[in-house]
């Protein structure tokens, strides 16, 4: 099986070359925004040498982390002002999916002042064909996905000043408050009213009176809606409305329960008790929709076709 393809990221900065460079280039920098890596250290080299060691690693929870050693060449800087950094990388650690690969950084000045900053990347895998099937499947376009969430978290801290563990909280925040909203709906929508109506939700719609005869397809209409309002929640996360609308159907559908049965506003886990946790979920997230880092703002495959390695602007590898 053969191996997928390399990875390439691409961005544009508003931000001076030095500033992008520091903050790429600095390994206490770097670390800050860089989802990869959770510890970057160079190693001790001689004033005049081309070639700069480092040391990595990344914490995969549990207390566990897998580490490698790479060596980053010096800048190379074209006429219009853009710069190219490459960079070989491996690791021993058997528990490393990732043997070795290799990679380039590239800045490069645009005519509107900014800067196009991108990656390209490939790497050789260890465990044979299974590691490869993995690698395609899942570990590569994670891997993908998370270095183009980082580039996106570099350009909000440099051009407006959100520092990347804010958009790291931020983001885990947003994610936990958006799924636990919409695993209310879903299972709201599944299980009292689609799988078991029996268990109470059938007695409150035949006691509101409002579709006499029909309560059972009412009823299993209602629970489908939900969980529609569910997977709504999820694909339009980051929109506003989402949560405005989805809150005035949830005070709606309270009103309604209490309408239909009062009694059940004074009951220990009621509409009432279900509700208000449901409202806060969705304040939560739509609080924290704005801002966030996106993987999808980063360009994935280069404007101009590349050779393997690069391009005539890049590095061969």
């Amino acid at each position: 099986m053969r191996k997928g393809k390399p990875i390439y990221v691409e961005t544009v900065i508003e931000a001076d070359m030095e500033t992008l460079w520091r903050h790429t280039q600095t390994p206490g920098l770097h670390e800050q925004w860089d989802l990869r890596f959770s510890e970057i250290a160079y190693l001790p080299k001689a004033p005049e040498a081309r070639v700069q060691a480092f040391r990595y690693a990344t914490h995969i929870g549990f207390g566990l982390n897998i580490g490698g050693t790479g060596r980053a060449a010096a800048a190379k800087e074209g006429q219009d002002g853009s710069r190219v950094s490459a960079l070989r990388f491996a690791s021993d650690d058997p528990r490393s999916l990732i043997r070795s690969g290799a990679g380039y950084w590239r800045y490069v000045p645009l005519p509107d002042g900014k800067l196009a900053f991108a990656t390209r990347y490939d790497y050789d895998t260890r465990f044979g064909a299974l590691g490869r099937l993995f690698d395609r499947a899942v570990f590569r376009p994670l891997f993908g996905w998370a270095t183009a969430w980082s580039f996106d978290a570099l350009k909000l801290w440099l051009e407006r000043g959100i520092a990347p563990a804010l958009s790291l909280r931020q983001t885990l925040t947003h994610a936990l408050s958006v799924l636990a909203l919409a695993s209310c709906w879903i299972y709201e929508g599944l299980a009292p009213k689609m799988l078991h109506p029996a268990s109470g939700e059938l007695a409150l719609m035949q006691a509101a009176g409002w579709f006499p005869g029909r309560e059972e397809q009412a009823l299993f209409a209602l629970g489908a809606a939900e969980l529609l309002i569910g997977a709504a929640v999820v694909r339009w996360h980051r929109r506003g409305w989402t949560f405005g609308a989805q809150a005035i159907l949830l005070i709606l559908l309270t009103a309604a329960g209490a309408a239909a049965q009062p009694s059940l506003m004074n009951a220990p886990f009621g509409p009432l008790t279900l509700a208000l946790p449901m409202l806060a979920l969705s304040g939560i997230a739509a609080g924290t929709a704005a801002g966030l880092p996106r993987a999808g703002n980063c360009r994935r495959k280069p404007a101009t076709p590349e050779r393997r390695g690069g391009n005539r602007d890049a590095v061969h590898l």
